[in-house]
């Protein structure tokens, strides 16, 4: 089963990519362990709601969803990179609804 459950702090704003068909929002999640060093991940949103827009550098977001590998060409060469893709993004302080995600996410691994 391939679910991610990220919280950290958006380290830039969200951008925006238009594709043909949707509209992807990336970030970039740090997470930081007491003792550790920081670890960036970056994320991806397709086609998020309005209010996810008005996230910014700096808030702190749960991101939960799947990892993927994607592979794309780039200067007549193939790259490859690797990305939470989001099924959901919410303000951490929104814990009920972080928590119902999360209990969502859980109930999808016992399914499995």
């Amino acid at each position: 089963m391939n679910i991610v459950v990220l919280q950290g702090k958006l380290s830039r704003a969200p951008e925006e990519r238009q594709l043909r068909e949707s509209v992807l929002a990336t970030y970039e999640v740090t997470t930081r362990d007491e003792e550790g060093p920081a670890i960036t991940a970056p994320v991806v949103w397709f086609d998020p709601p309005a209010w996810a827009w008005k996230l910014d550098a700096g808030d702190n977001v749960t991101v939960v969803g799947e990892v993927r590998r994607r592979f794309f060409r780039s200067n007549g060469r193939t790259d490859s990179r690797t990305e939470v893709v989001a099924s959901t993004v919410l303000p951490t302080r929104r814990k009920a609804q972080v928590a119902r995600v999360i209990e969502g996410a859980i109930a999808e691994l016992e399914v499995a």
